[in-house]
């Protein structure tokens, strides 16, 4: 046999061919034997047990039987054909009636009549294999797999497994000819080909460690399990692996820049930050000061610190910026804290210039709408180094900007900053040392996810809301309800409050979106007149400075309602609006309902969050409005999301998915798996950093391959 039987061809696999090669490749993506191999079932249907056609039901899956021909018949456009006038090209389907002693059933033909009209004969006995369900009153069955009643495929086959694999399949797969049945035809002929090729992938020692089942039986078994013992070890098996060498490649590149000791050492905390710290009209939360202490911790270490910051909307994180960009200036260094948008850089402008007050540390605010006069003196500032802590949005990346001694920089809403952008950060720093790097996020990601998109960042997380913060009532409505939902803003403006409208805008292009935006404006204007009322409007197509306009008359109080798309989603904080009104609810995600939850409830009225959605509402949205009413932890929905949507297409995380193809496991349901591969893979470089010991030869390998070439996603320094 050829040596490298896994890179052939898929088109000189018996059975494909190049036709069938190019509707795998543009289907699947599967190129060679070797991707098809690695195309694992995502279901199994137990193929080892007969039913008697009296026990079958229409509400049961995929049943065997095994059962006589008794009668077969052709119909065409004019009703029944007679044996003697058959013309196949007429046949629209074919009708065969079964029995196994114990009852009848009809078997209904569409496709393919004329090679299964050669292939049945009447009063001989076959295996049928499909979904029952009931038409006209009687039992049937349509399209059903065949075999004659004799046994399998053949003896010797490793098809001879009574458990069939399903596998990933399209229209286009079905109509070329690439039905359930031809697929596994194909995956037996491509490992009878390419198995002896598949080399082992783990060391010995940790397969024996792990209990873990060898390479050739794990792929055997995952595609034609002997048992649900030998299928559950096979999965085992590829789940580790898979997660095993996604975490020792993250945690790799966390080990060589961790041990690099040219980190900024920042060993004090300075006069800045305790005058803040004691002057604080509140308690910090146990959370935000364990925070800190491991900010602190990591930059006084001599390594460069590289931490993601995740707490959920209202828990204090602008808080820990401050006091962490005051260490950086205790220090005699610069700090830099960045947002993807030049409203919440404003609003955290705000926020850490009173926090400053007293500290005699001075602020500044850049960004893309800053006047010529402004940025001079800005840039100024930055160079002599009397600026200490610079907040603004991408107008920090310019090349004019220059700072004297960047030492610490905090980026908010990571996902929103490309990587070329981060990077020309970094090179602003001092004395050719990268900066400490802090980023925030107000997204809760699941914990799985957060290992393996931030896998080579320290994970810190705010668990608790500041005291007196009060829960926010969550209520579902549709239409009907929309003359009470008016009624209750009114009661609640009357009270002195105010509220949010907010209309999904998927894109920012779509008509559609603008005319329920403009018609919902005016069905507002309408319900809420002018005066007493007043309502400000905010969406994408408004140049900055009427967003500023709208937004500063809604924070400042002199708009009662402020209407907006979700362009308000991040960071917009008016502590007296009390009710979040989310319309076409259903349109939007979970992540991104609790996002817009999370801009009432920051005073100290109660608020409230109201859903309305349309009359019919798919499975799925139901189950993401009843979560959202149940439910005020951010973190349980980011993990119901993930469950529900899949870990690539979660909002807030990384819209290209993941840094690997992961082709079984899943994080969604794999967290054990993967916190063991994670701590495996620890252990590993912590014996070994270079993986340069003769046992892990196969592990460098392996990591060394494209594939584990992981996109660096907090590509710091």
């Amino acid at each position: 046999m050829e040596r490298n039987a896994l890179q052939t061809d898929i088109q000189f696999l018996p059975g494909v061919g190049p036709k069938r090669a190019q509707l795998l490749k543009k289907e699947l993506d599967v190129a060679t034997v070797g991707d098809l191999i690695k195309i694992y079932p995502f279901r199994y249907i137990d193929r080892s047990s007969i039913i008697p056609i009296s026990s079958a039901t229409p509400d049961m899956a995929y049943i065997q039987i095994r059962a006589r021909v008794t009668e077969i018949r052709l119909f065409g456009n004019k009703g029944s054909i007679a044996p003697e006038d058959v013309k196949f090209n007429t046949v629209r389907r074919m009708s065969v009636m079964v029995t196994d002693g114990t009852g009848y059933m009809e078997l209904v033909f569409f496709k393919g009549i004329k090679w299964m009209h050669s292939k049945l004969k009447p009063e001989e006995e076959y295996v049928f294999f499909g979904k029952p369900a009931i038409f006209n009153g009687h039992l049937n069955m349509v399209h059903p797999e065949v075999d004659p009643a004799a046994g399998t495929s053949g003896t010797g086959s490793i098809m001879n497994s009574t458990m069939t694999g399903v596998y990933p399949g399209t229209e286009k797969l079905r109509n070329g000819g690439i039905t359930g049945k031809v697929m596994n035809k194909l995956m037996e002929n491509a490992l009878n080909m390419a198995l002896p090729d598949i080399e082992e992938t783990l060391p010995q020692y940790l397969m024996l460690e792990k209990g873990l089942v060898p390479i050739h039986f794990a792929i055997r078994n995952i595609h034609f399990p002997n048992d649900l013992n030998s299928l559950e070890k096979a999965r085992y098996r590829l789940k580790f692996e898979e997660l095993f060498y996604l975490q020792l490649s993250l945690l790799k590149q966390k080990y060589v820049r961790s041990r690099n000791e040219n980190g900024i050492r920042m060993p004090k905390v300075g006069d800045a930050f305790n005058i803040c710290y004691s002057s604080l009209p509140f308690q910090l939360t146990g959370a935000q000061k364990r925070v800190i202490t491991e900010i602190r911790n990591d930059m006084k270490s001599g390594h460069q610190m590289n931490r993601l910051l995740q707490g959920d909307v209202g828990s204090g994180k602008t808080m820990v910026a401050v006091l962490s960009a005051l260490i950086a200036v205790g220090n005699g260094y610069q700090a830099c804290i960045m947002a993807p948008t030049e409203v919440l850089a404003q609003q955290h402008f705000k926020n850490i210039s009173r926090y400053l007050q007293g500290t005699g540390v001075r602020p500044a605010l850049l960004t893309g709408s800053s006047k010529t006069a402004e940025r001079r003196e800005i840039h100024a500032g930055l160079e002599d180094g009397s600026i200490g802590i610079i907040v603004g949005t991408h107008a920090l990346f310019e090349d004019n900007v220059i700072f004297r001694n960047l030492g610490l920089a905090i980026i908010d809403e990571q996902h929103r900053f490309g990587v070329e952008q981060r990077a020309k950060l970094w090179r602003k720093s001092s004395g050719g040392l990268a900066p400490h790097v802090l980023v925030m996020t107000a997204t809760p990601i699941p914990r799985t996810l957060a290992m393996t998109l931030y896998g080579d960042l320290d994970v810190s997380v705010i668990d608790e809301l500041p005291p007196g913060r009060k829960p926010i009532q969550t209520i579902a409505a549709n239409e009907s309800k929309r003359s009470a939902m008016f009624r209750f803003l009114k009661d609640q403006i009357a009270l002195g409050r105010q509220v949010f409208i907010v209309y999904p805008l998927i894109f920012e292009s779509e008509k559609m979106d603008y005319k329920n935006l403009e018609k919902g404006y005016e069905q507002v204007v309408t319900a809420f007149p002018f005066p007493p009322y007043k309502t400000a409007i905010v969406h994408g197509q408004q140049s900055n400075d009427e967003k500023k306009f709208n937004m500063d008359a809604f924070a400042a109080g002199r708009a009662n309602i402020l209407v907006a798309t979700s362009v308000i989603e991040v960071g917009v904080d008016v502590p007296n609006a009390s009710v979040m009104v989310i319309e076409s609810a259903e349109r939007f995600g979970l992540s991104q309902l609790h996002q817009l939850r999370g801009r009432v409830g920051r005073g100290s009225e109660k608020s409230f969050c109201i859903l309305m959605t349309g009359n019919k509402l798919s499975k799925e949205s139901r189950h993401r409005i009843e979560l959202m009413c149940a439910t005020e932890n951010g973190f349980e929905l980011a993990e119901e999301d993930m469950k529900m949507r899949g870990p690539g297409n979660l909002e807030g995380t990384q819209q290209s998915g993941l840094p690997i193809e992961l082709n079984i496991a899943s994080l969604a349901k794999d967290g054990l798996i993967l916190n063991d591969a994670r701590q495996c893979a620890q252990s590993v470089l912590d014996e070994d950093p270079s993986l340069s010991l003769p046992k892990n030869r196969i592990l460098a390998e392996e990591v060394s391959h494209d594939k584990y070439r992981v996109r660096d996603y907090s590509q710091i320094s």
